[in-house]
């Protein structure tokens, strides 16, 4: 009896653990949750001028687009418009079969495949993992210093030129140097995503925020420079503090750490040879490191609109499809984007074979394996598009808009600037784009700001940071989750790590922007 018992017992099975989905089974899920919602929100069109910019005071609901059987339609094709949709100029509507601009991040989904294609030929050299491990053992005590560099420097670039996706590129050279000094992944991905958004959040003159907000408002995108200068300042050090505290704990007691020092390997991927960290680099390996070098510096110059930055001309522009602005660029500017970046990484991966003669099949198979590894973010960036589709071809912005507009109307001044901090959070959930949230919300802010007696460019400042605050974790920012699945950084472990982050930004934005709205 006994011993039926215990045999009972002992194979009842344990209760499994639940474990937080995956990013791609959790786009999927806000996917399916954002379509539902457009079921229950009228659709509505704001009037627009000639420039296209919706005018205040004009909303009016109209009958839905779509019937029952198109929205599954939506739903289904969300993912295929989310990577090649293209926006109908005229009717804003997204599809494959449109004549007009390119809504989809199939750009965005190349250059991180080339950018795989890249980091495989370019480990497979073993330059990278010698110099790091060589760098590890030179910085050993000095990997604040690293960290604080990194996030400062990212966080410049992103207040003044929109630098975001463009971090997908350093993953490959900051992770395994991180991890060679003693922290986790975490770590190196936080300093990464954290650097970037928060200067974007805090932008001072990035032409494809505040320009393009500016733009909109009809103001220069020098007014309220100086607020915006002091809360970059007090927002990235409040990051690198932030981050440099969880290292410090991390590297001193391993236990510690959210994500752990082990990265399961993939079952069909090949065995890695130890690196010998008292090895040379060979002269081979050092030309591979200069090449390595030049093209991501070569891609940081390129990407750069100098003469927006120094010419801080307003005007329209589009962000994630054109990188182009209004202003006149300088002759030496190269306005490359996404298919210039692409390429760049495709023959700087070809230049390294050859220097490094792998050979021709070698070069092929590495550029064929490396971009397969790129899969994963690049379904995980085309689902958080596919939200943004859905929201467009159901009409269902503008009514959300419309909403924002009157809960913001009559509010008084200090009260105003707060509440379009605030309304401009969810708004960034569905409009990831910095220019196109601007576009859309400005020209219906700004003149409400004018009746609260506060001013256009506190409007800008405060609509910036509703939308940096959100970009910081929004599943729907390609910057968030497309890093945290190269870096292998669960999104509920992100999410635990960040939050007392959010909470003190969101104070002190609160405080900084009332009390600005009630003194200026």
């Amino acid at each position: 009896m006994s011993t039926q018992t215990d045999t009972g017992s002992a194979q009842t099975p344990a209760r499994k653990k639940f474990e937080f989905p995956g990013a791609v089974t959790m786009l999927a899920i806000v996917t399916v949750l954002v379509w539902v919602a457009a079921l229950f929100i009228p659709a509505g069109r704001f009037g627009v001028d000639v420039d296209g910019s919706p005018v205040p005071g004009s909303f009016e609901t109209v009958t839905s687009p779509l019937s029952f059987w198109e929205r599954i339609q939506q739903l289904i094709l969300s993912p295929v418009n989310g990577l090649y949709g293209v926006q109908d100029s005229i009717t804003g509507f997204v599809d494959t079969d449109n004549i007009g601009r390119l809504f989809g991040s199939v750009g965005v989904v190349l250059f991180i495949m080339a950018l795989g294609a890249f980091i495989s030929v370019s480990f497979a050299t073993r330059s990278l993992e010698t110099a790091v491990s060589q760098l590890a053992t030179k910085l050993s005590d000095k990997g604040w210093l690293l960290i604080t560099v990194i996030m400062v420097l990212f966080s410049l670039l992103g207040s003044t030129m929109g630098f975001s996706v463009e971090t997908f590129g350093f993953y490959a050279l900051l992770i395994p140097l991180m991890t060679a000094l003693g922290y986790d992944r975490m770590v190196a991905a936080t300093m990464i995503i954290l650097g970037a958004l928060v200067g974007n959040m805090a932008s001072t003159v990035n032409p494809f925020s505040i320009g393009v907000a500016s733009g909109e408002a009809g103001v220069s995108i020098g007014d309220g420079i100086v607020l915006r200068v002091i809360l970059w300042i007090v927002l990235t050090a409040v990051a690198v503090v932030f981050v440099l505290r969880y290292a410090a704990k991390v590297k001193k007691d391993p236990s510690k750490s959210l994500v752990g020092f082990d990265i399961e390997d993939d079952e069909d991927e090949e065995p890695v040879e130890p690196v010998d960290i008292d090895g040379k680099l060979t002269g081979t390996q050092k030309l591979v490191l200069l090449i390595t070098g030049l093209t991501f510096g070569l891609m940081i110059f390129s990407v750069i609109p100098w003469s927006s930055i120094f010419g801080a001309t307003t005007g329209p522009a589009e962000y994630d499809a054109y990188h182009v602005t209004t202003t006149e660029p300088y002759w030496f500017e190269l306005n490359w984007w996404f298919p210039q970046l692409a390429m760049l990484f495709i023959l700087a991966a070809v230049l390294v074979g050859i220097v490094a003669k792998i050979g021709e099949k070698k070069i092929v198979s590495l550029i064929t394996r490396g971009a397969g590894d790129m899969v994963g973010p690049a379904i995980v960036i085309l689902l958080a598009r596919g939200v943004s589709v859905i929201m467009t071809n159901t009409e269902t912005l503008d009514t959300i808009l419309n909403a924002m507009e009157q809960l913001v109307s009559g509010a008084s001044a200090g009260v105003f600037a707060i509440l379009v901090m605030l309304v401009n959070i969810p708004l960034a959930f569905l409009i990831p784009s910095s220019s196109g949230h601007a576009t859309l919300a400005m020209p219906l802010l700004a003149p409400l700001g004018d009746f609260a007696g506060v001013s256009r460019a506190l409007v800008i400042t405060a609509f910036q940071m509703g939308h940096g605050l959100m970009l910081m974790v929004a599943p729907t920012n390609v910057v968030v989750v497309g890093g945290l699945a190269m870096a292998k950084v669960g999104y509920d472990k992100f999410l635990r790590f960040v939050w007392p982050l959010l909470l003190i930004n969101f104070v002190i934005v609160v405080v900084v922007i009332g009390a600005a709205a009630v003194f200026e």
